[in-house]
């Protein structure tokens, strides 16, 4: 920060868009992803005033909101997006959506009219606080500089407490231009307490405690909670002393390691098969950190019937709000956990009641521990099965597995990434599970890159969604990110015709997309990039593409009307898996 003004007692004082960029340093903030425009304008002409902050010009808001998601997955720090009034706010907004579903601690600042003139219809203004009400954690307007930074502080605290989330701040552009003393110690917000762990009435723990040693089909569902608590090490002794299997959740793959011996694999709607299945058989269900979405569970009313059910859950409105529970614990995970086995009533469970219970999981794998079609005999037919295996073991093979990360976007490709990449590092997966956000994973992508540029970014995206952000090209090019990206390109938009073959008596209605040529747009940004066809060809250009320079884009043309299975019909319990139909790679997945 530059000299400036000093009151009689030694405090600076500076604009309110000066202390905001101050308030962003002390908060430990070096990365804000954002655009410009004339509501905020006071904050950009301040941003040269302040080195340490390198802010990232994106080529769209929504692009600059799924970048402060990303980075904050990938580093587990506070994301940071900014835009202008009117527009530019409301095209924050479904990354807002995103991050909430999701629990990402993001912090949005937009610059808003003059508060002389609010409620008057001015010029690009919009009430932003009511319209993202319902989909951050807490939003704030502030009219008067001296409110930024206590205001900011306060969302940087909100939004890492707890359950992550978002959080907007909304602040007038003459509180932006207007000046007062600043002093960031003494800026300190109210203490802001989440739910403590209100559940540690002995009751509840020795019922669970109880029903973990009576049990002798237990399974653990790892949810996303795992990686926001760091409860990794936790869970993963918890599960080897009580020899109890692990089944994860799409956006808790890599909390626990996909090689491990009790790893399942991940559950649900597009789970692996005799994952649903003991899911189905389990005496007891130990839930740590997830929701029990609908994804996960299929039809309620035949979900996990003979299971006893403890809910581990940061979040006191997650339970019993889609699965009743016999016992809830709520709390932070690790802290739990770690309660949990100091208990001396736990420490003589014996691992050994469970061994029947892994060996009948073991006997159900049989065949469909390879349903992929990737050892198949080359046909001539390129399938995303073997782009996704093929990226996987390329970095497993260079010793840079741990240090790779996918950014998926949504739709066949994501359940197919979940499916061949085996995960077997926290934070390595970077995804929109709740919201479902197509366009996600290229701007998700950069800010992960920013976050941890020392590690091997890939993007994995359909055809369609890559069409959505595709102009953050030019933000990647312009910041010099090395960062790869695989087109899964069929043609389609393609989980929208799978279910419309399955559902629709195949009527693709909108579902046949019109592309350019990617790898041409990527060389328009300059970009290199390459065509695959060819099964042949899969492995050789993924490792010119994590070998190169800079970032890399290749095309993978694959086969059209390739569907992603198993897969749970909407209405159909747990269990009743639909096969893939196809007889060439058709395999024992009932």
């Amino acid at each position: 920060m530059s000299d400036t003004t000093q009151n009689t007692q030694g405090a600076p004082i500076l604009t309110g868009a000066e202390i905001l960029w101050a308030t962003l340093e002390g908060e430990g903030v070096t990365t804000v992803f954002g655009y410009p425009g004339g509501a905020i304008l006071p904050i950009y002409d301040a941003l040269r005033k302040f080195p340490n902050v390198h802010h990232v010009l994106t080529r769209h808001e929504q692009g600059a909101s799924h970048m402060a998601d990303g980075y904050a997955r990938a580093s587990g720090k506070v994301g940071v997006c900014m835009a202008t009034s009117g527009p530019g706010a409301t095209n924050l907004v479904t990354g807002l959506a995103t991050a909430m579903l999701d629990s990402i601690p993001m912090v949005a600042i937009t610059g808003q009219v003059a508060s002389k003139v609010l409620g008057t219809d001015a010029f690009q203004e919009v009430d932003i606080t009511g319209i993202t009400l319902p989909i951050t954690k807490h939003n704030f307007v502030v009219t008067k500089a001296e409110d930024i930074a206590t205001t900011v502080r306060e969302a940087f605290q909100i939004a890492r407490s707890g359950r992550p989330g978002p959080v907007l701040v909304d602040i007038t552009k003459d509180a932006q231009q207007a000046s007062c003393i600043f002093d960031f110690a003494m800026s300190k917000p109210r203490e802001y307490r989440p739910h403590p762990m209100l559940n540690t009435h002995a009751g509840d723990m020795k019922n669970a405690l109880e029903l973990i040693q009576q049990s002798r089909k237990p399974i653990i569902f790892a949810g996303h909670g795992i990686i926001h608590s760091e409860a990794e090490q936790e869970v993963l002794r918890f599960a080897e002393r009580h020899g109890i299997p692990v089944a994860t959740t799409l956006l808790g793959l890599g909390s626990f390691p996909a090689s491990h011996p009790l790893a399942l694999g991940m559950m649900g709607m597009h789970g692996e098969s005799w994952v649903n299945h003991a899911i189905q058989n389990a005496d007891l269900i130990l839930a740590f950190g997830m929701r029990f979405d609908d994804r996960v569970t299929g039809n309620l009313a035949h979900y996990a019937p003979n299971a006893k059910k403890i809910h581990i859950e940061i979040d006191p409105s997650e339970i019993n709000k889609n699965v009743k529970v016999d016992v809830a614990l709520i709390g932070d995970l690790k802290q739990v956990l770690t309660k949990i086995e100091s208990s001396t009533e736990v420490a003589s469970l014996d691992r050994t009641l469970t061994a029947p219970w892994r060996d009948e999981i073991r006997a159900m794998k049989g065949d469909a521990s390879v349903r992929d079609i990737i050892n198949l005999p080359d046909n001539g037919h390129l399938y995303a099965a073997h782009v996704i295996n093929d990226i996987w073991q390329e970095a497993k093979a260079a010793g840079r597995l741990s240090d790779t990360i996918i950014a998926s976007d949504v739709g066949q490709h994501q359940m197919w990434e979940a499916q061949y990449f085996k995960h077997e590092n926290t934070r390595t997966l970077i995804t929109s599970g709740g919201l479902g956000t197509m366009g996600f994973a290229l701007p998700a992508a950069i800010g992960a890159k920013m976050a941890c540029p020392e590690k091997d970014v890939w993007v994995v995206v359909g055809d369609g969604g890559f069409q959505m952000t595709a102009s953050e090209l030019s933000t990647i090019q312009q910041e010099g990110l090395h960062i790869n990206i695989a087109v899964i390109n069929n043609g389609f938009l393609g989980m929208v015709r799978q279910w419309q073959e399955a559902f629709y008596d195949k009527n693709y209605s909108c579902s046949p997309i019109l592309s350019p040529d990617f790898v041409k747009l990527a060389d328009a940004h300059g970009i290199p990039g390459a065509h695959v066809a060819t099964r042949g060809d899969v492995l050789p250009a993924v490792k010119k593409a994590r070998n190169g320079a800079s970032a890399f884009l290749i095309n993978f043309a694959v086969e059209k009307e390739d569907g992603v299975y198993p897969m749970i019909a909407p209405g159909s319990a747990l269990h009743e898996m639909v096969r893939r139909p196809n007889p060439l790679i058709e395999t024992s997945e009932e």
